[in-house]
């Protein structure tokens, strides 16, 4: 009995992984729209799937980062300015993808444009410091994804939206993420609204990684400009060195960042061309090892965990 039973689970384990080898036929003549391609995951995925001849349309938010990826790819490849929170760009540059693209539709929407915004405590922040993440890296790709929503359907294609281990764990302050937690929610809710048009919905939840977004000597730089603003007894609860501490934290714990942007362009990929896109991609070692692992468990082993590599509180009873 036993020896069936490891038959059929053997079995099962290799027509799940059969199906996802599974790839589509002809690329081509597949339109791909991406954002966030001035550097980073999306500066590479722009230039991986030009080489794998696709019709790439690479959205940059400045003309030196659309020169520069230009420079490095195919005459097939080609690029738009777009600023995410600007609605008018975002309306704009849809009808121009529309034209250019034609009957054939939008295959693939890769949403990527990402900010980190201000990376604090939760009491040194006003609102103002929660807007531009939210902005960009939410209502930014939301009103993208509602654009080209109707070229996507047409073409019956792929959606993939970039959250992050933050959309499942909250590791610090600020709106970076808020902003990836309702990403999930938004990608869940597009999800299943698009299955009856055969529209594939996934999304990518990377660790951390070697990126201008993580730059821990701007995320530090943001801090201190915060730090000079409060109030003499936050800076008291806190203590005058609590900034060097977290930074000294911080590049103690680089050694768990993920250096190749190529993991989270393999997602892309996968959801891009198998026959069976995944609905979750995770990237990263300390993603899959760690994060989110940690996501599903009690909140309070998650919070014993988490607090642990934070700064310890010179006087946190100054109130």
């Amino acid at each position: 009995m036993l020896f069936w039973v490891l038959a059929l689970l053997f079995l099962c384990a290799f027509l799940w992984s059969y199906k996802g080898q599974l790839k589509i036929a002809d690329i081509t003549d597949k339109y791909i729209f991406i954002t966030g391609c001035d550097t980073g995951f999306g500066n590479l995925a722009a230039r991986t799937f030009d080489k794998k001849g696709f019709q790439v349309i690479a959205a940059c938010l400045t003309e030196s980062g659309a020169a520069s990826l230009k420079a490095k790819t195919s005459e097939r490849l080609h690029t738009v300015l777009l600023d995410v929170t600007d609605p008018e760009n975002v309306k704009k540059t849809a009808q121009w993808v529309k034209s250019h693209v034609g009957e054939k539709g939008l295959w693939g929407l890769i949403n990527n444009a990402g900010v980190l915004g201000v990376l604090a405590p939760t009491d040194w922040l006003t609102v103002n410091d929660y807007r531009e993440p939210i902005e960009v890296n939410l209502f930014g790709l939301i009103d993208v994804t509602l654009n080209m929503l109707p070229l996507v359907k047409k073409a019956r294609g792929r959606v993939i939206n970039v959250s992050s281990i933050g959309g499942r764990l909250a590791f610090g302050g600020g709106g970076y993420t808020p902003s990836k937690y309702a990403v999930e929610g938004f990608n869940d809710s597009l999800r299943r609204d698009m299955k009856a048009f055969g529209v594939h919905v996934s999304c990518i939840e990377p660790g951390l990684f070697k990126t201008e977004l993580a730059d821990p000597i701007k995320t530090t730089e943001k801090k201190l400009a915060i730090w000079k603003h409060l109030s003499p007894d936050v800076k008291q609860q806190y203590g005058e060195g609590y900034i060097e501490k977290s930074l000294h934290k911080l590049k103690r714990n680089t050694s768990s960042v993920n250096l190749d942007l190529s993991l989270v362009v393999e997602c892309m990929d996968h959801a891009l061309t198998s026959v069976f896109p995944k609905t979750r991609y995770t990237a990263g070692k300390d993603a899959k090892t760690f994060w989110i692992p940690l996501s599903h468990m009690p909140a309070i082993l998650q919070d014993f965990l988490l607090l642990k590599q934070k700064v310890e509180l010179a006087n946190p009873k100054a109130v």
